[in-house]
Parts: C-alpha cells; sequence; structure tokens
C-alpha cells in the first residue's frame, strides 16, 4: 500500500489535569477528504494544531508525507495549509496586499508570488475584488480570502476549521464549489465542521473524535452500516406529541426508534416499505399529520448515536 500523505499517530495533549487529546491516530491517502467530527471540546482543534505544528503535543507522531512535522519551519510543515476558524486576515489592507504579504512568509517573490496571487484569487472568485479591503467584505467573502492566503504555497494538503462559520448560503456555495475544484485536482483535505451536510457531501472518509478519543475512523458507508436503521420518517402532528403515542408508535411492526421533538416524532425504520403503514396507523388513531417526510438515516443520526445527544458548552 501507498505511504500515507499525513500519519497521525497517537497525539496526546493534557492541559493540568485534562487530557484534551488521548492517542488521536488516522491517516489521509493523497487526494483524499477527511471530514474530522466531534462536539464542542472534543478535542479536534488542539488535533488540528498539533497537526500544523502550532502546538506540541505530549505524545505522538505526525508525519507529512514520511517527515515528521514539528515546531518551528521545516519541508514537512511547508506540505501543509491551514484555514483556521477565526479570521487571519489584516482588514486595512487590501486583499492583493495580504496575499502578497502571506506569500513573502513562505519566502515566495517577484513574479512567481504574482502569479499565485492572481491564481488563488480567481480559484476563491474574489479577483475583481483585489484591491479592495477586507474591511470592505462580507463574513464570506472574507473566509474565502482566508482559502486563498492559505493556498499560496500550493501546500499538499488543506486543513480547514470550521471554514464556513457565519457565512450566508450563497457564499457556503461558493467555498464549496472552490474546494470541489480542489478535489478534483487531487488536493488533499481535513474539514472540520459542525455541519453535517456538508461533511456528507465532501468527505471520502470520516473520523469521529470525543473526549479526546477517535470513536471512528470509517468511510461514510461503513458509518452509515452502523445503524439498524437505514431509514427515516419524520411525521409533524397538529398537536403535541404524548409519551404514550411514542411508545405506541415505538411497537409499530418495522419501527426501529422514535424520538420526540415538539410536535414531531423522528421514527427509524428497518425498510422505507414501514412508513406507510405508520402514516395509516397515525391516521386511524385520529392524530392529524401537518407534515411527513421520509429518508434515509444521515449523518448527524450517526454522530448522535456515538456520541450521545446531550447538550455540550
Amino acid at each position: 500500500m501507498a505511504q500515507a500523505l499525513l500519519s497521525v499517530s497517537g497525539l496526546s495533549k493534557q492541559y493540568g489535569e485534562r487530557r484534551a487529546v488521548d492517542g488521536v491516530s488516522f491517516q489521509v491517502q493523497r487526494g483524499q477528504t477527511v471530514g474530522l467530527l466531534g462536539p464542542n471540546g472534543a478535542g479536534k482543534s488542539t488535533t488540528v494544531s498539533m497537526i500544523c505544528g502550532l502546538v506540541r503535543s505530549d505524545g505522538g507522531t505526525v508525519l507529512m508525507d514520511g517527515q515528521p512535522v514539528g515546531e518551528g519551519n521545516n519541508a514537512a510543515k511547508r506540505k501543509i495549509g491551514l484555514v483556521p476558524q477565526d479570521l487571519a486576515l489584516y482588514e486595512d489592507l487590501p486583499a492583493i496586499d495580504n496575499l502578497r504579504l502571506f506569500g513573502g512568509l513562505y519566502g515566495l517573490k517577484g513574479a512567481a508570488l504574482t502569479q499565485r496571487c492572481n491564481a488563488v484569487l480567481e480559484l476563491v472568485r474574489l479577483a475583481d475584488r483585489a484591491k479592495d479591503k477586507p474591511a470592505t467584505f462580507s463574513g464570506g467573502m472574507k473566509r474565502r480570502l482566508n482559502i486563498a492566503a492559505a493556498l499560496l504555497h500550493d501546500p499538499e494538503l488543506l486543513i480547514l476549521d470550521e471554514p464556513t462559520v457565519g457565512v450566508d448560503p450563497q457564499s457556503r456555495n461558493a467555498i464549496f464549489d472552490t474546494l470541489e475544484t480542489l478535489k478534483a485536482q487531487g488536493r488533499s483535505l481535513i474539514y472540520t465542521s459542525h455541519y453535517m451536510e456538508e461533511v456528507e457531501r465532501l468527505a471520502d472518509h470520516i473520523v469521529i473524535i470525543d473526549h479526546g478519543k477517535v470513536l471512528a475512523d470509517e468511510s461514510p458507508a461503513a458509518l452509515y452500516a452502523r445503524l439498524p436503521a437505514q431509514a427515516a420518517l419524520r411525521a409533524d402532528l397538529q398537536e403535541p406529541v404524548a409519551p404514550a403515542l411514542a411508545d405506541a408508535v415505538g411497537r409499530l411492526p418495522g419501527v426501529t426508534r422514535v424520538t420526540v421533538t415538539g410536535q414531531g416524532m423522528d421514527i427509524g425504520l428497518a425498510d422505507t416499505a414501514a412508513a406507510p403503514s405508520v402514516l395509516r396507523w397515525l391516521d386511524e388513531q385520529g392524530h392529524k399529520l401537518a407534515h411527513f417526510a421520509t429518508a434515509r438515516t444521515n449523518l448527524e443520526d450517526i454522530f448522535l448515536t456515538l456520541t450521545g445527544r446531550s447538550l455540550r458548552d
């Protein structure tokens, strides 16, 4: 088997009495997009910081193309591009000057720097705003400029930490277009997000961590196979759902689980063929539907099954 582009092995980090990362291991193959998921406080950001060499680990190794990623400037680290969750831009410098500054930090200059600045601005659809200051940009445009800055040195691996936080749907689509272009070019990506549908759309491998440990390191197909219910029915009633009703629905043939949310029920099904009989039963019992929809089990169902449904700070 070919050597992995990125190999993370046994990473650990302790802050006082709290173990933020506890033996995290996973790999990123060339051309692969890995979705890195976890609840708040799960250890995602600390893991990403150690991968990039921004935080020293207490144990474990990070190899980029077979070479260790350590602190300071080194060849392995230069193969990684990081798009941080917090914007890293100079608001009063024109976009092109932001990129020239960051490019200079990577040793780019002259015609090579100009070419890279123009190329990444074109990629993120900001070429027509090159001379404008980020202070005049929307949140989505700033996010796209952040991505452009991370691509200046043409990294082999791009790590994106919550890149669509606080952006509108149009900007989110523009960011996705950029990332799908990078995927098509064969670039490797690590994508962290709280939006499960984003990871479902982009990732061909998913790593889920919680309490600093890896809970899943699999393809999406393998994750979906973990849940017994591969289909689901959402039924919104015209009245609140009583506990007795939810219990009765849970005992119907083909129903594997029932979760009550307000005036609705998320009903897990062994097969979508069970949906009509459930809807018929509700109607026969006099429960009027305001809305219903069928769907397959999604990544959010799997995520909540693995990490729990308790609210995290």
